[in-house]
């Protein structure tokens, strides 16, 4: 019998990650540095092969808008085609709060419950983490891509 896993993906940059969990906690870790679209398929095909997928969960925004795109209706479709729910949550969590790089000197920031981008002159390091323990509740349903953040 196959194990019961739920799976996070972090696409936003490279590598992109992927996290597997059973009974919330992490059990594996899956990079690539190619692109999403191009290993996503690659990854889930192996995924498919060995786990049972309970729950998709991935990052909807903010960072690349091509990225997030790809992200989303690659899982979107797999959350229809095979009756698996599809969760989300900011790039922020992930990453400790951490400006995310925009474009040029542009990042975007969080205050609060609010995201908006702002030039800053020094570029912040900051890299993604998966947690350790999935909190379902640190997530939403509503899982389209963070459009509403302004154009830059």
């Amino acid at each position: 019998m196959r194990k019961k896993v739920d799976v996070v993906c972090i696409t936003l940059t490279s590598p992109i990650m992927i996290g597997i969990y059973e009974e919330q906690k992490l059990i594996d870790v899956i990079e690539s540095e190619e692109k999403s679209s191009d290993v996503l398929p690659l990854i889930f095909e192996e995924i498919l092969q060995k786990y049972d997928l309970q729950a998709l969960f991935y990052v909807n925004g903010p960072g690349s808008f091509m990225a997030i795109k790809v992200a989303y209706i690659f899982l979107k479709s797999l959350s229809v085609l095979k009756d698996i729910p599809l969760y989300a949550r900011d790039a922020f969590y992930f990453n400790n709060n951490q400006p995310i790089k925009a474009i040029g000197k542009l990042f975007f920031v969080k205050m609060q419950d609010d995201i908006k981008t702002e030039k800053l002159e020094t570029v912040p390091v900051a890299s993604f983490q998966l947690p350790d323990l999935l909190e379902y509740k640190d997530f939403s349903k509503e899982a389209a891509p963070l459009y509403k953040i302004a154009a830059v």
